[in-house]
């Protein structure tokens, strides 16, 4: 008998968690940062130049931690939009450093692999809920602080190049070039590369140039003129 409730349970569960709507499409756009024309100035180690691609996603941001109703809590951070339904929007908890969590009555954590659509707004009041183990949402609460938010991240069809400012030693800057595709490094594309200043000014790598307007070992100040592949 016990063995059959556990059946049904189950499958009620997964019935309830493929209800939840994924019919909201992120957008994919290019960065090229900083815009070409700009001075800046960055510190020992810090990125001169990134472009590619980023996943831009309307997204749920929390900021601060906030209880919900039956002892579940949200985290600071983003939850991005996985569609919505009945009156309901429906954010899901992802990996990364800027990302929300769910805390549930107990201590449980939201797992990212596991949390489509973990947090629901209501949108008829505006009540921040959570999603319950049979896709319903629950602990709904109003008053709390949160807004929406476009939310541009790197992901597993993302592509990106920059260069680190590695620091100065005489009249020589070391500079640093970094891939990464799909958030992850790519080691044999790096290089680290020495410039002299007395030779010249301006400094590039793959299409990128810069100006160098004042380096010492603590920062950089540069003019952008050219970024990666740009005219």
């Amino acid at each position: 008998m016990k063995k059959l409730i556990f059946t049904g349970l189950a499958a009620t569960m997964i019935v309830g968690c493929a209800s939840v709507p994924m019919d909201y499409t992120p957008t994919t756009k290019q960065i090229s940062e900083p815009p070409i024309g700009s001075v800046n100035t960055a510190s020992l180690g810090d990125k001169l130049l990134i472009q590619g691609t980023a996943t831009e996603r309307l997204a749920l941001y929390v900021p601060l931690a906030q209880k919900l109703g039956l002892g579940a809590s949200l985290t600071q951070g983003y939850y991005p939009k996985s569609g919505e339904k009945d009156g309901f929007e429906y954010f899901s908890v992802v990996a990364g450093a800027d990302a929300g969590r769910v805390h549930y009555l107990g201590g449980m954590t939201t797992s990212p692999a596991m949390a489509e659509g973990a947090v629901v707004l209501r949108k008829a009041d505006n009540a921040l809920c959570f999603l319950n183990g049979v896709a319903i949402p629950s602990g709904c609460t109003t008053g709390l602080s949160f807004e929406k938010k476009n939310w541009a991240t790197t992901g597993s069809s993302t592509f990106q190049q920059t260069l680190l400012y590695n620091g100065k030693v005489g009249n020589k800057i070391n500079i640093a070039y970094r891939e990464f595709s799909s958030d992850v490094a790519r080691p044999a594309f790096n290089n680290d590369v020495e410039y002299d200043l007395s030779e010249s000014k301006q400094i590039g790598y793959k299409g990128a140039l810069l100006e160098v307007i004042e380096a010492t070992n603590q920062s950089i100040t540069y003019k952008v003129i050219k970024n990666f592949n740009t005219n």
